[in-house]
């Protein structure tokens, strides 16, 4: 009778425990990308991207966790298990559609071209005509710079990291940079950016290189983990929660049209 009685107790208590949120792994470029996200001394990861991450969790009942891998192969690892989505600036575009599904867009960034002072230059294939020019492995640029730009310029040389192609762009290494502008706008506004460089303009958008925005991916098969993103992220725009984090960051809207 006493063993039914604790039983009957213990079945009792664990129908009281709420449910455990699920923890999902959320990828990342292990690089840094300010100002959307970067990670301090203690690997601990901040930034606008990382804040909305948290609010798009909270409101789907899950804990998430940053988890960074090389951006080469983010949809590999989502692919086979080792992080469960990606929020880590990934445009839209119709060739990584086929690996894998997009939540709707929350933002969009124009993508520029940032050059040595001493050019005057266009945001264009003429513009880049006879110059050397640096873009990131595995971007949406790197796309747009091999589809529109490669043929113009005297050579493309391309980098792991933003930050690396920066560098050698205040070096003389290259002659500009084509990349995101909201990442290169901390540089831009430091003041070896402003000693070496200016900013020349975005270039014409391309939807099959660029992409239609950023958004979250998913496996194909998390159908209903993307529905619960979509509506999140729908929230936080219609609530203007999205604002108040924006500010935070910008002075412009990022979201775009």
């Amino acid at each position: 009778m006493i063993r039914k009685i604790a039983l009957t107790l213990l079945v009792t208590a664990g129908m009281a425990i709420p449910a455990m949120a699920e923890t999902l792994k959320v990828g990342v470029s292990a690089e840094p990308y300010p100002p959307f996200y970067t990670p301090d001394a203690d690997g601990n990861w901040s930034g606008w991207e990382i804040d909305l991450m948290h609010e798009v969790c909270k409101r789907i009942d899950a804990d998430c966790v940053v988890a960074p891998v090389a951006w080469e192969g983010i949809i590999p690892a989502l692919n086979t298990g080792k992080i469960d989505m990606i929020m880590g600036s990934m445009a839209i575009t119709a060739e990584r559609a086929k690996q894998i599904a997009f939540s709707d867009k929350y933002y969009d960034s124009p993508t520029g071209i940032l050059a040595a002072k001493s050019l005057d230059i266009t945001p264009d294939a003429e513009g880049v005509k006879g110059l050397y020019i640096g873009t990131q492995s595995g971007s949406s640029q790197e796309n747009f710079v091999n589809a529109h730009l490669a043929d113009s310029a005297s050579g493309v040389r391309v980098y792991q990291t933003l930050d690396e192609e920066l560098q050698d762009l205040a070096a003389g290494r290259i002659d500009a940079v084509v990349g995101d502008t909201l990442a290169m706008q901390p540089f831009i506004e430091s003041d070896e950016g402003k000693a070496c460089c200016h900013y020349v303009g975005a270039v014409k958008g391309d939807p099959e290189t660029l992409g239609r925005g950023v958004g979250v991916g998913v496996r194909q098969k998390d159908t209903e983990l993307l529905a619960r993103v979509n509506k999140a992220i729908a929230d936080i725009r219609a609530d203007g929660t999205y604002d108040t984090l924006s500010k935070r960051y910008f002075t412009i809207d990022i979201y775009g049209e």
